[in-house]
């Protein structure tokens, strides 16, 4: 008999959390009435203990499957603990699950924990538990965390690829000038002969970066260093958050991806029964650039004036028209919840676009600059050969 029917029947919510656990389920659905999924834990464990979104993510999942297949919440939540047995995350929900048996709502237990639950987990929780439709409110949370992750990696893995390309071609380079080359080099400075001017460029460049390269390194690391500090100061990480927005090619998709992330959880959470300048005041929590965060402060102002949100962010000159737009008609329509959500899939829909195109025209121009590079010291190198053997 299937686990839902068992539960319909009468069948003790305890036994029912026992023999899902011990399944021991990765992916929790429910199929014609049952759960499947694949054997394994409900998410990996990794060395540093540390908790990832997408843990948290993954275990609110499984909470609002959980809960869809009939479990009350405290039962569901054991089921949970078990499964992350030995894990930090089981730890922290074992707490949870003592705190609601002791009394205390489910959204006021994972208060207690905000460097793992947001504060827009958190409100998300208690607006769903005020409603009645907590796995509703928490199955619509995991689907917005899932696409912000997606989003966050794709975006993510346009800037790491190139970047890497970058670091190996230099560090070719700087390996080929440094230790190949003046051995190389070295033959023609004997021979005593005027020489090409690449080929005293080479000898040059190759000079200056055997002497100074330990000096370059640790000022290239001091800087690298000093930035991170700096940017850990209020002043400094609203510069960089500012000129993220305006570098070439990747400022366009920060702003993008802020866009996508703002406008979703908005939507969420009016969904969801939040107001308006509630959901403003967590969602500006969620923000990762603190440029756009310090403008979402000017709307949630001016839309406490009683400015609607639509004039309020065209207002902050952050956002492109179409946002604005959409959002008035969709106030005007009684659907504004639904003109977010829009705007947001509009904008996931550019960023996979984007991103696929940042890399596959930044790739060949690594590749290009560095195949230049490189022919460049080869032709310096074999310019004196060729100038010796005609002399010949």
């Amino acid at each position: 008999m299937s686990v839902v029917k068992n539960i319909l029947l009468g069948d003790n919510p305890y036994r029912v959390a026992s023999r899902i656990s011990k399944r021991n389920l990765k992916h929790l659905e429910i199929r014609n009435g049952d759960f499947i999924g694949t054997e394994g834990e409900i998410h990996e464990r990794d060395i540093f203990k540390r908790i990832r979104p997408r843990d948290v993510c993954l275990l609110i999942r499984h909470l609002a499957t959980l809960l869809r297949a009939g479990l009350s919440l405290l039962p569901a939540l054991y089921v949970l603990v078990e499964q992350l047995e030995g894990n930090t995350l089981a730890k922290i929900m074992k707490q949870v699950a003592g705190d609601v048996k002791a009394g205390s709502t489910f959204s006021d237990s994972l208060k207690k924990h905000p460097d793992v639950f947001s504060s827009l987990i958190v409100n998300m929780v208690a607006a769903g538990q005020a409603n009645g439709n907590l796995d509703e409110a928490l199955l619509r949370l995991a689907e917005m965390l899932e696409k912000r992750i997606h989003l966050a990696g794709k975006v993510k893995s346009a800037i790491a690829y190139p970047l890497m390309m970058l670091i190996v071609a230099a560090g070719v380079v700087i390996f080929l000038l440094s230790f190949v080359v003046p051995s190389i080099t070295q033959i023609f400075l004997e021979m005593n002969r005027g020489l090409p001017w690449p080929t005293r460029l080479l000898i040059s460049t190759s000079s200056f970066l055997k002497t100074y390269l330990v000096f370059i390194a640790i000022v290239i690391c001091g800087v690298f260093f000093g930035i991170q500090t700096w940017q850990r100061t209020k002043q400094g990480r609203l510069f960089v958050d500012r000129s993220k927005l305006k570098l070439p090619f990747f400022g366009n998709l920060f702003v993008k991806l802020e866009i996508a992330r703002l406008t979703r959880t908005l939507g969420v959470l009016i969904a969801s029964g939040i107001p308006i300048l509630s959901a403003l005041e967590i969602t500006k929590g969620v923000i990762q650039n603190s440029f756009i965060a310090r403008a979402l402060d000017s709307v949630k102002e001016l839309v406490s004036r009683g400015d609607n949100i639509a004039d309020a962010l065209k207002k902050t000159g952050l956002f492109p028209p179409i946002v604005f737009h959409i959002i008035s008609v969709g106030q005007i329509s009684g659907e504004m919840e639904t003109g977010f959500l829009s705007i947001a899939d509009m904008y996931d829909d550019e960023i996979e676009r984007q991103t696929k195109t940042l890399i596959s025209l930044l790739e060949p121009a690594i590749l290009l600059a560095m195949g230049v590079v490189v022919g460049f010291i080869v032709l310096a190198i074999l310019l004196p050969i060729f100038e010796i053997n005609q002399t010949i």
